[in-house]
């Protein structure tokens, strides 16, 4: 969820290849050695939006204070947007020295929080080790995956893998589903909170039961306990922003509603077609990379209900001027809308979407009253 240039990686392997080289073998941690889960706040680039985890190695005896990051990604990666499409592409593990990974957060103004692991020395070692191993191996490449491999899921499953067992799970909103937990995530982002409601699929609707966001990590390490104590010591606020949620013109829900009224107030049929066409070019994105990409969370969308690719043959129809067939179009996608609101209404998504369902059903209505076929009255 960190985006990190790649020169940042070079030097990751280099500082851990010099500690290695210079001990021979893993460096072996003192007893003053401090390992901690690091909880980064939200920002308002995309990547930045749900906040970030990393793993804080921190030993003043052997001069070393190193941040293990879970969310790098290369830009310069051939075909990098088709492969993030498509759910295939390579995040890896990098280390950065911490006073240059909190430099990073304190110019980006986000805030930044410690919990302390309270481990054995030998849990200590055996957690440094591993995720050095990692870091000098392949095995620091990963597929990103959004709910079950991402920064986050990633610390949590190094972390119980040490512990040999899932201490780690997740404490809170476990009856609440994906997609309601991360709807609010988006404030201040309404495209993006509009446009993340619509492209996901079932997958968002279960519930959320896996640790997939590092504040509820950070939630849930405050009530661990591991060995009949908590696993983390008290949370430390290591840099304190206030979030400053951004204002725009245009990216807010008054332009949407005012775009949806005109199309509901012109009464216009040139303007209704421009709509259906745009809700199914839409809807056949939708279900082309629903088929394309590896990632379940766009697969399985009945949100194709409101942004049908059906609509397609309606205007083709409604162009070739056949009434029958295109008032038969309209009604169908009337009751695709009536089965799609009825589906939605207890979905965290249902309000944002209201105004689009109701602009189709004017859109769709008008539709069929142009192309109805009028019985004659005779007299």
């Amino acid at each position: 969820m960190k985006k990190v240039l790649f020169a940042k990686t070079l030097f990751s392997l280099l500082l851990l290849l010099s500690f290695t080289i210079g001990f021979g073998q893993n460096v072996p941690l003192s007893n003053y050695a401090k390992i901690s889960v690091i909880t980064c706040g939200l920002g308002n680039e995309t990547y930045s939006y749900f906040g970030h985890t990393a793993i804080r190695v921190a030993d003043p005896i052997n001069n070393l204070d190193v941040v293990y990051n879970y969310g790098a990604f290369d830009f310069r990666t051939p075909n990098f947007v088709a492969k993030f499409a498509k759910g295939d592409l390579q995040y890896f593990v990098v280390a950065h020295s911490f006073a240059d990974f909190l430099n990073d957060y304190t110019y980006e103004k986000r805030s930044v929080f410690e919990q302390e692991l309270l481990l054995s020395q030998d849990l200590k070692q055996k957690l440094f080790d591993k995720l050095n191993a990692v870091l000098l191996s392949d095995e620091r490449y990963y597929t990103y995956k959004f709910i079950d491999k991402n920064c986050t899921s990633m610390v949590v499953d190094v972390i119980n893998s040490t512990l040999g067992s899932n201490v780690i799970v997740k404490k809170e909103d476990t009856d609440k589903t994906y997609r309601s937990i991360l709807f609010p995530y988006f404030d201040g982002h309404f495209y993006d909170q509009l446009g993340t409601s619509i492209i996901f699929g079932t997958k968002v609707d279960q519930l959320g039961t896996r640790i997939f966001l590092p504040f509820e990590l950070k939630n849930s390490l405050d009530e661990t306990t591991f060995q009949g104590h908590l696993l983390a010591g008290k949370s430390k606020t290591l840099l304190n922003f206030e979030k400053v949620t951004p204002s725009s013109w245009w990216n807010n829900i008054y332009t949407y509603l005012f775009i949806l009224g005109f199309v509901v107030l012109a009464h216009n049929k040139i303007v209704d077609k421009i709509y259906l066409l745009i809700l199914s070019l839409m809807g056949v994105f939708f279900v082309s990379v629903g088929f394309y990409s590896f990632h379940q969370e766009l697969a399985m969308n009945y949100n194709v209900l409101l942004f049908s690719p059906l609509l397609l043959i309606l205007l083709l129809f409604s162009i070739a001027k056949n009434k029958k067939w295109t008032y038969r179009f309209a009604v169908l996608h009337l009751l695709f809308l009536i089965i799609y609101s009825i589906f939605i209404i207890n979905k965290a998504h249902f309000l944002i979407v209201l105004p689009m369902i109701i602009t189709s059903g004017f859109a769709l209505v008008r539709v069929a009253i142009r192309n109805k076929k009028r019985i004659p009255i005779i007299i």
